[in-house]
């Protein structure tokens, strides 16, 4: 029979278990991209596979805790930019937040852009995907009200953009100077001034 006492050590060691996983996949994807080894990361967890799975049943869904860690520290960015009395800083402003966002973990573009469109809301990284397409849809909306912006695109066009380009950053095919140069055509792309 399970104490009160037993139940309390156990759900620390959940919570252990679980912050040492997402610790290690911080690292592992930072280093290897969103396809590390699951093994390798429980490994360096200090935990099975079966720890890891319990926790994390898909890589998606160990994928979307990392990212909701990070995506609290994006979306907390919106305080600042919504200081800005320019429409069209504000969206600029966003946007290069939501590609550094991109560039955590090499090949995380494919995975929330697929999500993104699947129209899944029981996909683990759904929930992020379509958090950060409205607030991106806000900022825009705004600057197309200032004319400032493009009135034909959408939120979900300029977030599948900003991945393109963090997915080029993030391969190291393209230079410093010529991924600015790339970041400034995606803005000549939407910014009508």
């Amino acid at each position: 029979m399970n104490t009160e006492a037993s139940l309390r050590k156990e759900r620390a060691d959940v919570i252990r278990n679980r912050a040492k996983i997402l610790h290690a996949a911080e690292v592992h994807f930072g280093s290897s991209g969103v396809g590390a080894s699951l093994e390798a990361v429980a490994r360096a967890a200090g935990v099975g596979p079966a720890t890891l799975y319990r926790h994390f049943p898909t890589r998606e869904a160990l994928l979307a805790a990392l990212l909701r860690i990070h995506r609290d520290r994006l979306l907390a960015r919106q305080r600042e930019l919504d200081e800005l009395s320019d429409a069209g800083e504000a969206l600029r402003g966003w946007l290069l937040g939501l590609e550094e966002y991109f560039g955590l973990f090499q090949g995380i573009s494919e995975p929330l852009v697929a999500a993104a469109r699947s129209g899944d809301t029981d996909h683990p990284l759904a929930g992020s995907c379509q958090e950060l397409i409205s607030a991106t849809d806000r900022y825009l909306t705004s600057a197309q009200r200032d004319g400032r912006a493009r009135p034909d695109l959408d939120g979900l066009d300029l977030f599948i953009a900003v991945s393109a380009v963090s997915w080029i950053a993030g391969t190291g095919t393209a230079d410093t100077a010529s991924v600015a140069k790339l970041r400034t055509l995606f803005e000549f792309g939407y910014l009508t001034e």
